[in-house]
């Protein structure tokens, strides 16, 4: 196996050539200047201070911040001269002054007023690796969002508190557990085999999301961005489209996520502490089976003889009432030339599961250093680690687990330990199917995780004349990831009486280097060009192991008895290289265009190199003479159109050896020797590729108290890796290959609005909607499907994926249920279509079916459209803000497999199986159901009351403390839907691509209220 440092060669030796050069280039600049001092104050449209506004001298790396007064002092030490200054803000429209440095070293600059933008066509993005550029320039999307934002309600991690904020993204929370796994879809599913998550990039640190499930838990498994804190977050970038996200190549076809966090402000050191207290509840219980009777023979429908029993209802003995604390302080200050910042935070929450939580702590520091007024220096750390005590659910693969023992209990039987004995009875005695006792899982099962994770990058930012930059990245992510498991011998699991343990760690890191050059010149005096090129090189290692030991000796909980090992290495190298030219006339038509090429150790040498172009056009409208002169600019102040289209790539399709013929070992007697793996190779192997037209507008009316922003997008996904069955003769039973194609087209529309806007009152409306039409074409054999799903869940030519494939109801002509001669439902029957025709229904001479058991679509679990709606009013002049946020998915399904175990007579704890109890439909009715799938497909469209939250703002004199901000804030507080389940937004699946809306007794997404205090000083 060839090792992956075979691409690299000498790596890393001319970067440090590069910094030595930087800094001995940037050094003596100083000497020749002389030391300025600018000072002023930035006001909104209300004329109240505009604190945390960014201030910089152009072509030069120094800037400032403005104080919570709004004030504003930049220490620069340039020559004499004239120069620009631009202050900005997110959400406002920049402003430049004229700035003229001569004798007087202390100039004031008069005071600047912005004004909001709705449209945000001038805010500043980061579109690629280390390059900015506003957004009037772009042919393409970003969405941004504040860090106050995210916090409004206390995310318990990043991608969750995104929920709801963008247009074009569907965010789901697949697990109510405390660290629970978030599912982030940008414009739609983009893999089948793969991840569909985005490229995550925190401070120019590409870092690792993936979420290995190191233990059993039944799909459950936490998403790595649960190790940063939200309360770091200064802002974030989402790239959608594939024409932004060329530029990341070949890990980008999922999109770019960019996580800027915060950094250190020049005055005088500001301290910010705050404090939350969490309480987290279950929303809803499903209806329990509480007939005080049960039938003594299930085998016999014509026996209906019944006995007395006592009813239990479990959920009252899983469910608690948890509690949580968020704590968080910084330090931030700095002078013009050095800024810093550090924090900490400690966060622990309980789990609504009783002796579940998750506890996180870590810190992060900041220093930026200006060496001199050409070269910038930025070096930050971040160490988190986070423990958290897990409940099993059982799943797809174990018998073990609290939950899945509460479905498939007899709830007739008491589930409390006996008080003599101190052991817990088995609540499925049914020889047919065994679980755990629920209660003796949450008590005496002990499974454990634990994260150690180092994130860390130095950047160096050199301008040695201007309009040309410098930028040198590198990136670190490493972590360490530990599971323990243990259930004690003599317990109530069917397959581990004699008891079990396992541990297993996963060591991973991740190492980026990004070079940037970019040059900005005015050609003309109405053509601007900007050229940027770059190079990077990316290195991951990812190393596991396990051991798992069964027949355990009493007392003991590590690993001993029989044991079965296993251990997993790998290791990737991508290297890449873009180049990007935007040319800007008269600063209202921008025409950009960039190419990248990745190399990538995944594949063989003759698709190793990927060539990924992209292009894209804006035409600022409403900056043309004839329509700000005239009446159009009254009704429509601002109108941009774009267009774009670009390729990007994705690897995650495949593992980094998969391509290989693989060998595993083996003992044939005494002898050591090797077998092929049943997976043949496939040296041809490319990785999937995207390709992607957007086009749209931006526009503002109403004086710019409106704004708009309309897309629409036609993703293609072709080359998908899928693995297409072999003949038996080959040796070998499936190969990937690139086979399959898929399509995302779709619109999306982002609208703001501010109905009110005075010195008293201020009210902002933000509302976005998506809808996508998923296709999936060129499967082998037109099917395709997924163990995740016990086979129920497939990819089907020409349907969206995902979709639920399996049985269907019988039914007359008149589309009537076809019973059998007892009265009982029952499957359709017939011959089977292949490669997309229809089925063929049969029917014997008695009138009843007959053939083959008929499959087919029975439901999708994609939405029809995904939309939020967000209100934020302010009030007493901004001291009080009242914020509410409603998401909802609509006309999509869920495969409801917890009612189908509840509901079958053999378990019957659900209240579906009370009207067979009752004589009210035939005895052995929940049997037949129980084999019909489609019966168990709802439509799972709901609308969540998200977030709500209440703050006020106190201005103390006391303690030196600036301000003190009280809040109330709640998620999921009211979800309105016909779903009979606990929640139609979770997933047994986890983050699985393929298996979406299966809901098999995950753990309900809770109602959380928090109550807190921000203090800073």
């Amino acid at each position: 196996m060839p090792h992956a440092y075979s691409l690299i060669g000498r790596r890393g030796r001319w970067q440090w050539v590069v910094l030595l050069l930087l800094l001995g280039l940037g050094l003596p600049a100083a000497a020749q200047n002389t030391r300025y001092t600018i000072r002023g104050r930035v006001t909104d449209a209300r004329a109240e201070a505009l604190p945390g506004a960014t201030v910089r001298l152009l072509n030069t790396v120094l800037g400032a911040s403005s104080t919570s007064e709004g004030t504003y002092e930049l220490t620069a030490t340039v020559s004499a001269g004239t120069y620009q200054l631009e202050i900005s803000s997110v959400g406002y429209t920049p402003q430049r002054r004229q700035v003229v440095l001569g004798s007087e070293t202390t100039v004031v600059v008069p005071e600047v007023s912005l004004r909001d933008d709705l449209v945000q066509l001038n805010d500043v993005v980061v579109t690629g690796i280390s390059v900015a550029t506003s957004k009037k320039q772009l042919g393409n999307t970003i969405a941004t969002v504040s860090g106050d934002e995210l916090r409004a309600t206390v995310p318990t991690q990043i991608d969750q508190a995104l929920q709801g904020k963008f247009a074009g993204v569907q965010i789901n929370q697949n697990s109510g557990n405390p660290a629970g796994g978030i599912s982030v879809r940008l414009r739609g599913v983009s893999t089948v085999a793969g991840s569909s998550d985005p490229l995550y990039i925190v401070d120019g640190v590409i870092v690792n999301n993936d979420s290995p499930q190191l233990l059993d838990l039944g799909g459950y498994a936490q998403n790595r961005l649960v190790d940063i804190s939200p309360n770091d977050v200064e802002r974030i970038e989402v790239i959608k489209g594939a024409a932004a996200a060329a530029i990341y190549g070949s890990r980008a076809s999922n999109g770019v996520v960019q996580i800027f966090t915060k950094r250190g402000k020049e005055g005088k050191t500001q301290v910010t502490v705050s404090s939350q207290l969490l309480v987290s509840q279950l929303r809803k219980k499903l209806d329990y089976n509480d007939y005080p009777f049960r039938y003594v023979n299930l085998t016999d429908n014509a026996n209906r003889t019944q006995e007395a029993v006592t009813r239990y209802n479990y959920q009252d003995d899983i469910f608690r009432t948890a509690v949580g604390t968020d704590n968080y302080v910084s330090v931030t200050g700095g002078t013009t030339t050095t800024k810093y910042f550090a924090s900490g935070n400690y966060f622990r929450n309980q789990g609504i599961v009783d002796n579940t939580d998750f506890n996180r702590g870590g810190g992060r520091v900041r220093l930026q250093q200006a060496l001199g007024s050409k070269v910038n220096l930025s070096v930050g750390a971040n160490y988190t680690l986070s423990r958290s005590h897990e409940i099993p659910n059982g799943g797809i693969n174990e018998a073990y687990g609290a939950l899945t023992g509460f479905i498939f209990a007899n709830n007739y039987i008491n589930p409390q330990r006996d008080a003599a004995t101190g052991r817990y009875p088995s609540t499925s005695p049914q020889a047919i199917v065994l679980r755990t006792n629920p209660l003796e899982a949450i008590n005496r099962f002990k499974f454990q995780q634990q994260t150690s994770r180092f994130i860390g990058d130095a950047q160096l930012n050199f301008t040695p004349f201007a309009g040309f930059t410098i930028d040198y990245v590198l990136g670190y992510d490493a972590s360490t990831q530990v599971g323990t498991a243990f259930i004690p011998p003599g317990n109530t699991t069917p397959s581990y009486g004699a008891g079990y343990s396992r541990r297993a760690d996963r060591t991973a890191y991740l190492v980026n280097q990004d070079l940037t050059l970019s040059y900005r010149r005015d050609l003309a005096e109405w053509l601007t060009s900007t050229t940027t090129a770059g190079g990077t090189l990316q290195y991951d290692q990812a190393v596991s192991t396990g051991l798992l030991a069964t027949q355990l000796a009493p007392l003991i909980e590590i690993i001993s008895g029989t044991i079965v090992p296993a251990e997993a290495r790998q290791e990737r190298v991508i290297r890449g290289a873009f180049v990007q030219q935007t040319f800007g006339l008269g600063n209202r038509l921008f025409l950009t265009g960039a190419a990248r090429v990745d190399a990538s150790s995944v594949f063989g040498p003759s698709n190793r190199t990927q060539f990924y172009p992209k292009v894209s056009g804006s035409y600022v409208i409403s900056e043309e003479s004839f329509w700000k002169d005239g009446a159009l600019s009254q009704a429509i102040p601002q109108l941009k159109l774009r267009a774009s289209y670009g390729q990007t790539g994705n690897q995650t399709g495949i593992g980094a050896y998969q391509r290989f013929t693989n060998y595993n070992a083996s003992t044939l007697g005494t002898l050591p020797g090797l077998v092929p793996a049943t997976l043949r190779g496939n040296n041809d192997l490319g990785p999937e590729r995207q390709a992607e037209f957007e086009f749209g507008f931006d526009a503002s009316l109403l004086k710019d108290r409106l704004g708009f922003e309309v897309s629409y997008f036609d993703k293609r996904v072709y080359d998908l890796l899928l693995q297409r069955d072999l003949a038996f003769s080959s040796g070998f039973s499936s190969r990937f290959e690139n086979i399959g194609n898929m399509t995302n087209r779709g619109i999306e529309v982002l609208v703001r609005a501010t109905p009110v806007q005075t010195p008293a009152v201020r009210w902002n409306i933000t509302g976005t909607f998506t809808h996508n039409r998923n296709r999936i074409t060129d499967i082998p054999g037109g099917l395709l499907t997924f163990a995740e799903g016990f086979g129920q869940v497939a990819a089907v030519e020409g349907q969206p994926l995902g979709t639920y494939y399996s049985t269907y109801f019988a039914r007359n002509p008149d589309g009537s249920l076809l019973l059998t001669p007892a009265g009982l439902p029952q499957r359709e029957r017939g011959i089977q279509g292949t490669n997309g025709q229809p089925n063929t229904p049969q029917r014997a001479a008695d009138g009843q079916p007959s053939g083959t058991i008929l499959n087919k679509v029975i439901g999708n679990p994609n939405p029809q459209y995904v939309a939020s709606l967000i209100n934020e009013v302010s009030l007493l002049n901004n001291r009080l803000t009242l914020r509410l946020q409603f998401d909802t998915q609509q006309n999509f399904d869920v495969f409801n497999f917890t009612k189908r175990v509840g509901d079958r007579d053999l378990y019957g704890s659900l209240a579906g199986y009370e009207p067979e109890l009752r004589g009210e439909v035939p005895k052995g009715t929940s049997t037949a159901l129980f084999a019909i799938f489609e019966n168990w497909i709802e439509d799972g469209s709901f609308v969540k009351l998200r977030e709500a939250s209440a703050s006020y703002l106190l201005t103390p004199k006391f303690l030196g403390m600036r301000d003190l901000r009280l809040s109330l804030a709640g998620r999921n507080l009211l979800v309105f839907t016909d779903y009979s389940g606990y929640d139609p937004e979770v997933n047994a699946a986890g983050q699985s691509n393929a298996v979406r809306g299966f809901d098999f007794v995950e753990v309900p997404i809770p109602r959380s209220v928090s109550v807190g205090l921000n203090a800073s000083f």
